[in-house]
C-alpha cells in the first residue's frame, strides 16, 4: 500500500517560492517605473506649495515667471529641477524627490505587506513624500495634501476590512488616526507656537490610522521614533551651532519618516 506524502510543515511552506525570482524582479522594475512616472505630479505638487503661509499657490518660476505644470516648458517637473526658462532652481533639490520615492517603494517591495494594506501605505506616500519637502522648506503642511492623504488612506483600510480583515483593526485605526492628531491639536492649544502645528493634527490622521491598522502599540512606537531623530536632529544643529533654542524645527518630515520606520518593523 503507498503511502500519501506527509502535508508541508509550516518551514516547509515558507521555504517554498510562491512566485519565480524572474516574476519578482519584473514587478518590481514595473513598481520603480509607475514610481518614476508620478514624481513630475510629486514635483509639481512641492514646487506649488512650497510658499510662506498666507501666500498664493506658486504657478511659475520666482526668477522669470515661466508657467509651472503639466505642459511645456515643464521648469518644475524634471529631476534637475531647473526652470526651462532661465535654469534656476524650482521646487525640490535636484533628484532628491526621485530617490525619496524609489526608496519608498523598495520599502514596500522587500516588506510585502497584503495588496490592499500596500495600496493604503502607496497612497499615503504618494502624498507624504511631497509634505516632507514642502514642510522641511516652509514650515507648512497644506490642506490640499493632508486632507485627501487622510480620506484615501481610511477608504483603503475600509476596503481592507470588507474584503477580510473585518471591522476591527479599521475601528482602531481610526481610533488611533483621531487620538494621534488630538494630541498634536491639544499641543498647538496649549502651548502655541512651543508645540505642534494643526498642519501635523491632520497629518497625523493618516499616519495614525495607517499605523492603528496593526495595533495599538503601533502608532505609540511611530511617535516614539519621530520624536527620538527629531531630538537627535535639534540636538545635532545645537552642537554644531546651526540653530538657537528657539528655533522650531518642522515635525512633519520627523512623523513621516517615524511612520515608515514603525511600518516597517511591523510587516
Amino acid at each position: 500500500m503507498t503511502r500519501s506524502p506527509a502535508p508541508p510543515t509550516p518551514a516547509h511552506r515558507a521555504a517554498t517560492p510562491t512566485d519565480p525570482p524572474s516574476g519578482r524582479t519584473t514587478r518590481s522594475w514595473w513598481y520603480a517605473a509607475a514610481v518614476l512616472a508620478i514624481t513630475p505630479l510629486l514635483r509639481y505638487a512641492v514646487a506649488r506649495h512650497a510658499v510662506p503661509p498666507g501666500t498664493a499657490r506658486r504657478t511659475g518660476c520666482d526668477a522669470c515667471g515661466a508657467p509651472i505644470g503639466p505642459h511645456r516648458p515643464w521648469p518644475a517637473l524634471g529631476p534637475t529641477a531647473r526652470c526651462g526658462g532661465c535654469g534656476a532652481r524650482v521646487g525640490a533639490p535636484p533628484a532628491t524627490l526621485e530617490l525619496a520615492a524609489l526608496a519608498t517603494v523598495a520599502a514596500l517591495l522587500l516588506t510585502r505587506p497584503p495588496a490592499v494594506e500596500l495600496a493604503a501605505a502607496g497612497w499615503w506616500l504618494a502624498f507624504a513624500v511631497p509634505l516632507i519637502f514642502i514642510d522641511g522648506a516652509v514650515h507648512r503642511l497644506p490642506d490640499r495634501l493632508t486632507w485627501p492623504a487622510a480620506a484615501g488612506t481610511w477608504l483603503l483600510l475600509g476596503l481592507a476590512a470588507l474584503t477580510g480583515a473585518g471591522a476591527a483593526p479599521w475601528l482602531r485605526a481610526v481610533a488611533a488616526g483621531l487620538g494621534l492628531a488630538l494630541f498634536f491639536a491639544s499641543t498647538t492649544l496649549l502651548l502655541g507656537a512651543r508645540g505642534f502645528g494643526i498642519g501635523d493634527a491632520k497629518l497625523a490622521l493618516s499616519a495614525g490610522a495607517l499605523l492603528g491598522w496593526y495595533g495599538w502599540s503601533v502608532p505609540v512606537l511611530g511617535l516614539l521614533l519621530a520624536l527620538t531623530v527629531s531630538g537627535l536632529v535639534a540636538l545635532g544643529l545645537l552642537v554644531s551651532r546651526r540653530a538657537r533654542l528657539s528655533s522650531h524645527l518642522p515635525f512633519g518630515p520627523y512623523l513621516v519618516l517615524g511612520t515608515v520606520g514603525a511600518l516597517l518593523l511591523v510587516w
